[in-house]
């Protein structure tokens, strides 16, 4: 039997985010969205939960939730830069496997989160995410839906905005539907990586496929590391980035869907 898995979960939430002003304090079932997306980590059975909060007013939101606090810049220009500063303060070894868990996803699956971590201690890679497949042709052809495509061994060769793989043949005569097949996959936004690596990919320059894309993950395949994906183990629903976001899944709880 294998031994138990030892990991952390680690959670960014910026109070000054874009779309949604304030996103980790807004309400969601009378709560705040963060405490939501703090007790799935909980769920998970990591060893910690970290909060890298960049207001005070986040810290007092999670007050007694059983979730340690990482007050970090609001300079940071990603979560990435985040978590590594969370890094720090927590005084995390360089082989503490780190889940990074996007603050705005108040139904992640305990399970998910706990595979990735997994993933990343069998598959020996620099990082490791989650995928999904494609069921509708419109996600593959909206570029706010990450896909990527996997090397036989699981590893990723790419993400992209853009509908990859193309399917030539198929799609010159009708691309109002997905080709059979089991080539599309929407990317999930978690992460896992050991904190020697968060620290030196935070460090590391934007690559060139980054800037192109928009996509931050773009830099470790660039500069030649590994990032192992897998199919998700259940389903992650949307998560909350505007107010329309946000009151969907208000309509999810109300629907008992949560």
């Amino acid at each position: 039997m294998s031994a138990a898995l030892d990991f952390v979960v680690a959670i960014p939430a910026r109070h000054a985010a874009s779309r949604l002003p304030g996103k980790p304090l807004r309400l969601l079932a009378g709560e705040p969205l963060v405490l939501h997306v703090a007790r799935r980590a909980l769920a998970a059975g990591a060893r910690e939960v970290w909060v890298a909060a960049d207001d005070p007013r986040i810290a007092d939101a999670l007050s007694g939730s059983g979730v340690r606090i990482a007050m970090t810049s609001a300079a940071h220009a990603s979560g990435t830069d985040r978590l590594a500063e969370c890094a720090g303060i927590a005084g995390w070894s360089d082989d503490t496997i780190v889940v990074n868990l996007q603050g705005d996803e108040p139904f992640a699956p305990a399970a998910g989160i706990h595979a990735v971590a997994e993933l990343l201690r069998a598959s020996g890679a620099d990082m490791a995410t989650l995928a999904a497949p494609v069921e509708e042709v419109d996600t593959l052809f909206d570029p706010n839906a990450v896909k990527l495509v996997r090397a036989d061994n699981g590893d990723a060769l790419y993400f992209s905005r853009a509908p990859i793989p193309w399917p030539r043949d198929a799609f010159a005569g009708d691309r109002e539907r997905i080709p059979s097949g089991d080539h599309w996959w929407r990317h999930i936004g978690i992460y896992a990586y050991r904190a020697g690596f968060l620290r030196r990919f935070a460090a590391m320059p934007a690559g060139r496929l980054e800037q192109v894309e928009s996509l931050e993950q773009l830099r470790v395949l660039e500069a030649g590391f590994r990032i192992a994906v897998m199919p998700t183990p259940a389903p992650f629903p949307p998560g909350v980035d505007t107010p329309d976001d946000l009151a969907r899944a208000q309509a999810r709880i109300d629907a008992g869907q949560a």
